[in-house]
């Protein structure tokens, strides 16, 4: 039997303020365990939430990004249910009256196809805390920080196909909430993250299969890898004559598995009622209009900026735009090197290359885009060849100054006295009678072999360019 699987993704945006959602606790990441959870944070008897106005303006703003409606009125919602790293008994969320609903979102495909995914609503929540279960002895212990951390939830439409569908949504999400600035969208902290709901049906057939929900999942590698587990498991089940269960599961990493961790639970599990103690949040046209005028250029809209004003292709705009650090950073070497095409190389290729290598994010570059666009602009004046830039920009890598620094301590300055390259190409000329031969036989492949003998012997100083003109002038080609 032929199968078709059905993904939606609940995505857990943490958003970039510096208190939490109903205190004005810090939600700074790495802080020593229970040191930023007051008192509202504890659920102490007498305390009350104090709604933070920033999160309404960054959920809002998420709202019009994706052509969403904003909602004039939302509630919050108590979720109760009992677990040792929620003190209160309860989590602050929104249930019937979301603030955000129905918007959508354009995901690319591998094939260069567009496919657009639905997103149903997105609403606000505070975190839970944590629960640590390592070097306590057989005892859990529990870290309060992350609780009343705000969240922004946005639950897709059940509208992905496959594993890879899902990562390609989950990475354009990445990408709008870091542009909007509303996350950091830092998974190895927790800031991004996903619950994977997946099922499985015969192929042609319209109602749902059972799903299963995928747990706090916070790499996109991982996503995949769960998502695929998770369809083929459910696939040997249901071939095997079985049913599936609708739980939630848990991904781990290390065994490349999916295991059960309990019965799914339904909204009416969780008892919602409105928060006797939030007012509804009000959003007034006028608030929605100052909100609209603070959006930024969007990753679209910048990716068909790119290819328009710089020429690029779709690929490379796609490469650079992807995150809006990395597109800030392409436009500054550009502007600095006055070559867009040339710029766009160096960024896709060695500078991403090497913030790959040593796990560094774009932020962290030791190679400032300075930096970069002042070498680049001594590969257009012919100071330097592409190969020595390449020397050049791994001395700047490892802290060896700035590029006219480094040209000038290594005398790596090009060639270009024709009189010196002709002296290095005649001798080549005259050692390799045979090659000469045939390169004006027409072997042209030939023409690379004499260039890279004059590059090797001038220890890769010499101007490729003029190396060509000269030994076609001195061959008669």
């Amino acid at each position: 039997m032929e199968w078709e699987t059905v993904i939606g993704l609940e995505i857990h945006t943490q958003l970039a303020t510096k208190s939490k959602i109903f205190s004005g606790a810090a939600t700074a990441y790495g802080a020593e365990p229970n040191t930023q959870a007051c008192a509202v944070d504890l659920g102490l008897p007498g305390v009350l939430p104090v709604l933070n106005r920033e999160v309404v303006t960054m959920a809002a703003k998420f709202g019009l990004a994706i052509g969403a409606k904003v909602a004039p009125l939302s509630v919050f919602a108590r979720k109760n249910y009992f677990y040792p790293d929620l003190p209160k008994g309860y989590q602050i969320s929104q249930y019937e009256l979301p603030i955000v609903e129905h918007g959508t979102l354009e995901i690319e495909l591998e094939d260069g196809t567009t496919k657009i995914i639905g997103v149903t609503r997105a609403h606000l929540e505070e975190d839970a805390g944590k629960s640590l279960h390592e070097d306590f002895h057989g005892m859990t212990g529990i870290d309060l920080n992350r609780a009343g951390t705000p969240l922004l939830e946005i639950v897709s439409e059940p509208d992905m196909r496959s594993a890879k569908e899902a990562v390609a949504y989950m990475k354009k999400m990445h990408s709008l909430v870091t542009y909007l600035g509303i996350s950091d969208g830092n998974m190895q902290e927790g800031s991004f993250r996903c619950d994977a709901n997946v099922s499985v049906r015969p192929k042609g057939q319209k109602e749902f299969g059972t799903r299963t929900e995928l747990k706090n999942i916070n790499s996109f590698r991982f996503v995949e890898r769960a998502i695929n587990f998770e369809v083929e498991r459910q696939i040997d089940v249901l071939e095997s004559g079985g049913k599936i269960i609708q739980e939630t599961r848990l991904y781990d990493a290390d065994k490349d598995e999916t295991r059960s961790m309990r019965s799914k639970e339904e909204a009416m599990d969780y008892r919602y009622f409105p928060d006797p103690d939030l007012l509804p949040v009000a959003i007034s046209e006028k608030q929605l209009a100052e909100v609209r005028n603070t959006l930024p250029e969007l990753p679209d809209a910048k990716r068909q900026r790119f290819m328009a004003d710089y020429g690029l292709s779709r690929d490379d705009a796609g490469q650079l735009t992807a995150d809006r650090m990395t597109a800030d950073y392409f436009e500054t070497v550009a502007g600095k090197c006055g070559d867009a095409k040339l710029a766009a190389n160096w960024v896709n290729t060695s500078l991403a290359g090497a913030l790959n290598k040593d796990g560094k994010a774009i932020s962290a570059s030791p190679v400032s885009a300075d930096m970069l666009g002042g070498m680049l602009l001594r590969i257009k004046d012919n100071t330097i060849s592409g190969k020595l830039a390449k020397e050049i920009f791994e001395a700047m890598w490892q802290g060896e100054g700035d590029a006219d620094t480094i040209i000038d301590k290594k005398g790596l300055r090009q060639i270009t006295d024709t009189g010196a390259i002709e002296t290095v190409l005649d001798e080549i000329i005259a050692a390799n009678p045979q090659q000469v031969e045939q390169l004006k036989a027409g072997k042209d492949k030939l023409m690379g072999f004499f260039v890279g003998q004059v590059m090797k012997q001038t220890g890769g100083k010499a101007n490729p360019g003029q190396v060509n003109e000269l030994l076609k002038k001195k061959l008669g080609l």
